[in-house]
């Protein structure tokens, strides 16, 4: 089975780790907390695959509430606590990742709108660390976030691969942007379930293909 793309660039969070649902609880938590009584799933819509500062406008309307640092510190803080407590590896992702990377001789990344410690922290945890040494990309390092598609021409320049022989692995819509606007070939994860967009929005959004299981990715990067 041999790979029709020069490179793979993932997603992070909600596609190799599951730690949306946990991200967004703290958040969600600490948002009631500052006067927003906002429910989990009005949470996880409004601020799926958004950086919380790039919605301080927003937070700081329904709060009333200046948003500063030091909130933006303990959100950093209380979030990390519970992604190492509860965080666990995406069903396959693990499978899934070990044979792209020995397919494609290391020719992989991770192209995340998260801060850079979130991120590695993350993959150090499940164990897929070893598979993105040197090949984590954060949004927050970049002029902009995702949906602008900064951080995926950096990932694709970094690994001297033109975007259009990528293929970009995304769940979330605000990332599909972002991975169509760099020029690769999108493919939406939708397994359904809190944390993710649906299959219905990410097709809408313009992915080639959706699919509900990381075991199924490698049979159709090869496709």
């Amino acid at each position: 089975m041999t790979v029709s793309f020069d490179a793979i660039l993932f997603d992070c969070d909600g596609l190799l780790v599951d730690s949306e649902v946990i991200t967004n609880r703290v958040l969600c938590t600490m948002l009631n907390e500052r006067g927003w009584a906002i429910s989990q799933e009005e949470c996880t819509r409004e601020f799926i695959g958004k950086m919380v500062k790039s919605q301080a406008a927003l937070i700081e309307e329904k709060t009333g509430k200046p948003f500063n640092q030091e909130w933006l510190d303990e959100f950093y803080v209380r979030r990390n606590e519970a992604l190492r407590a509860d965080l666990v590896v995406i069903d396959g992702a693990l499978d899934a990742v070990k044979y792209l990377h020995a397919q494609l001789n290391g020719q992989i990344a991770v192209a995340s709108g998260a801060d850079r410690f979130k991120v590695e922290m993350q993959l150090q945890k499940v164990g897929l660390a070893p598979y993105f040494e040197g090949r984590v990309f954060s949004g927050h390092e970049l002029p902009r976030t995702k949906p602008a598609p900064d951080v995926y021409l950096a990932a694709s320049a970094a690994l001297g691969i033109a975007p259009e022989r990528c293929a970009v692995v995304e769940d979330s819509v605000t990332g599909v942007r972002s991975g169509l606007d760099a020029g690769a070939t999108v493919f939406g994860y939708a397994p359904g379930g809190p944390g993710h967009s649906s299959a219905e929005d990410l097709l809408a959004a313009g992915v080639v293909q959706v699919f509900s299981d990381m075991a199924e990715l490698p049979a159709l990067l090869a496709a």
